[in-house]
């Protein structure tokens, strides 16, 4: 089903939760915002610790705070300063930070003392002559106090309240496990009688040892989140912090937030341009890299639009702001980031279905391996049976379950922002690696989408300057886009027009004017056969243009032929490799345009392209998208227009061009900020790339549980003796979420790969 076609939400809220640790919590929480009155959707982020909220009534947000908080979490309107946030992180970082330093300087003693009188005979019988095994024990209960009191309270104060809520997550598994092997070791220290004999044993390196790798997992953890929203952080660092306006003729400096529109701006070379405008005085080169993702500069001048954030380059600009604050394109394009990243995909859905029930059941298999070992297992029964349910327990945290999917998406999201395309829908970045076609509508899309006058040719015997500066002087006096384009050639070259004493359009055929006592003859080949002027010199040039969908003017100068003009809307020079690309990425392209049959089979042949549906109104593209979808099941479309809007919302995935209409990117779910059809090749490669790296972070969270739960039950122990220690198990289970995050962060470095001559 084409999600665009589904009723949209009127009214949306984002909350900031803190406590979150793993996918359970995710669901947890999302289950607890779905029963407040006016939501019909909730999308909760692990990675972005994020709540998006939707509804088709007003939603209160204390009601969704409230109902965070009765789900054993806090809650918060999300910090609209994302200086702010970036602080709160950074702080909650450093208290990892230091907590795992505690939380080291606490447990390796009780290690080295317990451990390394099981490896080291010598240090075992230093312990016992200089220490004793009952004060060697009660160092480590009070080390392993502090430890568990200190640094490792957060595990107790969300995990125990989480199961008498009958809602256990990854707490719940930490608590209960690091709680049974110190309260085992309490019993083995304080009231040894009332253990079975031969069970006398302490586990107080365990429970310090696992909290102090899981912190530090945590701790890893933390600080890969944070690379993974570098990209937002990136372009907000793009906001100029003050700018230089005029105030009386003079020129003053002036905070970002005092900038309002009609306000000239001055930007000198080097300076980041503070606020969107139009450029009234002056002429520059202005690097636009951050927004289109194109490295070469752009020229600026009058007229022409800059963008708050890019660069400027070497000359000095005036400009009137035209937009600021939350309406500037860097503005829209953080928001645009921001909500690609909270979104869930749907690969989404096989994950929370499983760890909805993944904690309830890992505590029964930690129950069942603990009466397994207790009733079948080999003296000392309840060592054995207490040592392997604590692995089980400590093993089976779901943490990387619940980063697999979002980190990607916020990596690949921010890469993508970095590339110039923008994920309006995160949705998308799933929806682009299915499609089999990618359909372009012409203008605009494929060429520069502006007529241009690309051929002239001159007879023997006339001036190339002088013949366009005489027609360019009589299509003056015409609107028409041929006209215009001739015009703009003359004025490129610096040609100065000249004055025309008369003017005559002949229906049907062409133009008749009088310029410096010369009779001037400008139309198609009709007309000069009428005329009686033989075109056959430039037979040759006639049948090229004619082959490449180009019709022919003539020009004719008192009876006699002067020139052949052909004006035509160029195509992109990045155009026929982005096709290639997208071929050699095994997709099949499609053009839809509303011009001629003969003009788009020219374009297509010169171009590649697989299928050519020509002369068609906005609802016959709908239609012929329709036919496509059919034909060949997912299929994406790129257009730029107003009248390109109603197919970008059929299209399984509308892609559009950024340099083109506020409409056209509104309906679409990717916008490509280059306005180069490069960018949809980035599009596409990237969300293969993305949903590539999801599946593996997937199959890896997925199989470490499978293969490695059964292993900390004691399952390998009847045939080769080998059980798993509760330590290595906490070292395994954080490792799993680095690894999943480190994966995630090679997105970082995507490249489009090269493509093949």
């Amino acid at each position: 089903m084409n999600p665009k076609n589904t009723k949209p939400y009127l009214y949306s809220e984002i909350v900031s939760i803190e406590g979150m640790t793993c996918a359970s919590c995710v669901g947890r929480v999302e289950r607890a915002l779905k029963k407040v009155e006016g939501v019909q959707q909730a999308n909760v982020n692990l990675a972005t610790e994020q709540a998006w909220v939707q509804g088709n009534t007003q939603i209160n947000s204390g009601d969704l705070i409230q109902a965070i908080k009765k789900a054993g979490y806090h809650a918060k309107q999300v910090e609209q300063n994302k200086s702010e946030q970036k602080d709160k992180k950074a702080t909650e970082q450093q208290q990892l930070k230091r907590d795992l330093i505690i939380s080291l300087i606490l447990a390796v003693p009780v290690f080295v003392l317990e451990m390394g009188s099981h490896m080291i005979p010598a240090f075992h019988n230093w312990v016992m002559q200089n220490i004793g095994t009952q004060s060697n024990w009660l160092i480590q209960c009070v080390l392993t106090t502090l430890v568990l009191v200190f640094p490792g309270r957060r595990f107790y104060q969300k995990g125990i309240p989480a199961l008498w809520r009958l809602a256990p997550d990854m707490n719940t598994l930490v608590a209960v496990g690091t709680l049974a092997a110190y309260s085992f070791s309490l019993i083995a220290t304080f009231a040894p009688k009332i253990l079975p004999e031969g069970t006398v044993n302490v586990y107080y390196e365990a429970a310090a040892v696992i909290v102090s790798l899981i912190l530090l997992g945590r701790y890893f953890e933390a600080k890969a989140k944070g690379r993974t929203s570098q990209a937002i952080q990136y372009l907000v660092g793009m906001q100029a912090k003050t700018a230089r306006v005029y105030d009386n003729g003079q020129v003053i400096e002036v905070p970002i937030a005092e900038v309002t529109k009609e306000m000239i701006v001055e930007i000198r070379p080097g300076d980041r341009v503070p606020v969107d405008g139009e450029v009234v005085e002056g002429q520059s080169y202005i690097d636009e890299s951050m927004i289109t993702g194109e490295p070469v500069p752009v020229k600026k001048q009058i007229g022409d639009q800059v963008v708050g954030g890019t660069v400027n380059q070497n000359g000095t600009l005036n400009f009137r702001a035209t937009d600021i604050g939350d309406s500037s394109v860097l503005a829209q394009i953080i928001r645009m980031v921001e909500q690609a990243q909270g979104a869930k995909l749907p690969i989404q859905a096989l994950v929370d279905k499983v760890t909805m029930w993944f904690v309830p059941i890992v505590l029964l298999l930690a129950a069942l391996t603990f009466m397994l070992w207790f009733v079948f297992g080999p003296e000392p029964t309840l060592t054995f049976a207490l040592v392997n349910a604590v692995a089980v327990l400590i093993i089976a945290c779901p943490c990387a379950m619940g980063l697999a999917t979002p980190t990607s998406i916020m990596v690949g999201t921010g890469r993508g922002a970095e590339m110039g395309v923008l994920f309006r829908k995160g949705e998308a970045l799933q929806a682009l690696r299915d499609v089999e076609v990618i359909a372009v509508d012409k203008t605009g899309t494929l060429t520069q989408g502006k007529p241009t006058l690309t051929d002239f040719y001159v007879q023997q015997g006339f001036d190339h300057e002088q013949v366009l500066r005489i027609v360019a002087s009589v299509e003056a006096k015409s609107e028409h886009p041929i006209a215009v384009a001739i015009v703009q050639a003359a004025e490129q070259k610096d040609l100065h027009l000249l004055s025309i004493t008369a003017f005559e359009s002949v229906t049907g055929l062409g133009i008749k004017a009088e310029v410096a006592d010369q009779a001037i003859y400008i139309g198609a080949d009709s007309y000069m056969q009428q005329l009686a002027v033989d075109i056959t010199p430039f037979k040759n040039e006639a049948a090229r243009l004619g082959q490449e969908g180009k019709t022919p003017l003539y020009v004719a100068i008192d009876q006699k032929l002067a020139a052949i003009i052909a004006v035509a809307d160029p195509i992109k020079d990045t155009t026929y490799a982005a096709i290639t690309g997208l071929h050699q990425l095994g997709l099949k392209v499609a053009m839809i345009t509303g011009d001629n049959r003969h003009t788009a089979q020219a374009i297509a042949a010169k171009l590649h392209i697989d299928q050519v549906v020509a002369e068609v109104l906005p609802d016959g593209k709908v239609d012929a998208l329709r036919q496509l979808q059919q034909q060949y099941g997912q299929v994406a479309f790129v257009g730029d227009g107003i009248n390109d809007a109603p197919a970008l919302a059929q299209a399984d995935v509308g892609l559009a061009i950024g340099t083109g209409t506020d409409v056209a990117i509104e309906a679409a779910d990717v916008v490509l900020m280059s306005g180069s059809l490069q960018g949809v090749l980035n599009a596409i490669a990237l969300s293969k790339a993305t949903i590539k790296n999801i599946q593996q972070n997937l199959f890896w969270a997925f199989f470490y549980n499978v293969a490695l739960i059964p292993i900390a039950a004691g399952v390998l122990y009847p045939a080769f003796g080998i059980l798993l220690s509760p330590i290595f198990a906490a070292g395994a289970m954080a490792l799993s979420s680095v690894f999943v995050l480190g994966n995630a962060l090679r997105l970082k470095y995507f490249q489009i790969p090269a493509i093949k001559a």
